[in-house]
């Protein structure tokens, strides 16, 4: 396959769609997100057809499948991209010289952004959305467990481009296969900057393979620390919630970490959890407090191997601490920087554990469940980023442009 073929046709659309005005991309969202829900039918015909190919124990059966709430959900996001303010060409600071020469720090697509996802159809349609409304097109790699599934929403995608008058190039669904991925890891000069979403282990193939930009979308290792002052309602509805609502996603709970005068309290703050069917993996004293109060069935003592994974099932680590600071110093080895929570009614040890953790959400009494684009009120999201550069955490609509400085003067020039 001629991949730079494709690559400098995504890169002439990009060209033609950042002179696009900005009510027309928000009208091919719109017209994208109506195709979705009229064809909801095939999208989900494709979908099984994925679905039956996967593994039926696959901790990502849950993130692959598509249903008609999901698939109403996915177009009501774009509903809502389609009616946020574009950021392309906002003014984002702008100041006068002594000289009289003004400066505008303005924003700018892109240009071409390229993914490379694993088993989310969904996705297809968030990067659809952001990159339109932003003026970038955009040359997505998805998995081959969702080949068809992306492959029945793309067609409908590049169908609202054509409706508009736009060049379908301005979205390239590439094929599944590792050599797409290569190709598109290798695309320089034709796409400016890759974003892999899925597990640490496609993300460190992309990092490591990569010779175009990577924006990181990090896997989640996400705790919870329960505080010698948490309130232990809160506690269980957060926990829970944050463990249960969908285990696949990478804001999921992996470790609860709890004080060790709170351990009385435990086999209550893990009870909701037991009608989920989640296993608990307990460090020796939270073993203790658990034993003959959580199922049998579902406690296991826990190895070092617990702690620091990102589970994507209904799985579990709980590990004792006897200070804040122990709790911090755990988060600290194994966080992946994505989402952190502490259970307190302490302020002063709420601000004390949101100054110090290192993550891209920290959360006080709150799931981390919230840790989603739409959730904040983005519309959609590219990834949840956990690097430092450009951007971090969710990633919405002004995430996807970078920048340009305008300088305006009256004949100005600059003495030696």
């Amino acid at each position: 396959m001629e991949y730079d073929t494709i690559f400098a046709a995504a890169r002439r659309a990009g060209n033609e769609l950042a002179l696009v005005d900005a009510g027309r991309l928000s009208r091919t969202v719109a017209k994208a997100a109506a195709l979705l829900r009229e064809n909801a039918g095939k999208v989900l015909a494709a979908n099984a057809l994925d679905l039956e190919a996967m593994d039926a124990d696959s901790p990502m059966r849950d993130r692959l499948r598509l249903t008609a709430e999901r698939i109403a959900s996915i177009a009501a996001d774009m509903e809502s991209v389609a009616g946020l303010p574009s950021p392309q060409g906002e003014t984002i600071a702008e100041w006068t010289r002594p000289n009289g020469m003004t400066l505008r720090k303005v924003r700018v697509p892109f240009g071409v952004v390229g993914m490379i996802c694993e088993a989310r159809p969904n996705v297809t349609a968030d990067i659809f959305s952001l990159s339109m409304k932003t003026g970038n097109a955009c040359v997505l790699k998805g998995g081959s467990d969702a080949r068809r599934s992306n492959e029945a929403i793309a067609a409908l995608l590049r169908e609202a481009l054509r409706s508009e008058g736009i060049d379908p190039a301005a979205f390239t669904l590439l094929p599944a296969g590792h050599e797409a991925a290569g190709a598109l890891l290798n695309a320089v000069g034709y796409v400016d900057v890759v974003i892999p979403r899925g597990g640490a282990g496609l993300i460190r193939f992309v990092r490591e393979n990569a010779r175009i930009p990577v924006i990181e979308t990090g896997a989640g290792i996400v705790h919870t620390y329960f505080d010698l002052d948490g309130d232990l309602t809160k506690g269980r509805a957060v926990v829970c919630n944050a463990k249960t609502r969908r285990v696949s996603v990478c804001n999921a709970l992996d470790c609860l970490i709890v004080h060790r005068e709170r351990l009385r309290d435990l086999a209550e703050l893990c009870d909701p959890m037991a009608a989920e069917r989640v296993t608990v993996y307990a460090d020796a004293e939270a073993y203790a407090a658990l034993e003959g109060r959580y199922p049998a069935c579902l406690l296991r003592p826990a190895a070092e191997e617990h702690f620091g994974t990102e589970f994507l099932d209904y799985k579990l680590a709980v590990r004792t601490v006897g200070s804040l600071d122990e709790a911090l110093a755990h988060i600290a080895r194994y966080s992946s920087h994505h989402s952190e929570a502490i259970v307190t009614e302490n302020a002063g040890t709420a601000r004390e554990f949101t100054r110090r953790v290192d993550a891209a959400c920290v959360y006080v009494n709150v799931s981390t469940a919230f840790t989603d684009g739409g959730q904040f009120g983005f519309g959609a999201e590219v990834g949840i980023s956990t690097q430092k550069l450009h951007a971090r955490g969710p990633m919405g609509l002004p995430e996807l442009t970078t920048y340009k400085y305008v300088i305006s003067g009256n004949g100005q020039t600059r003495e030696p």
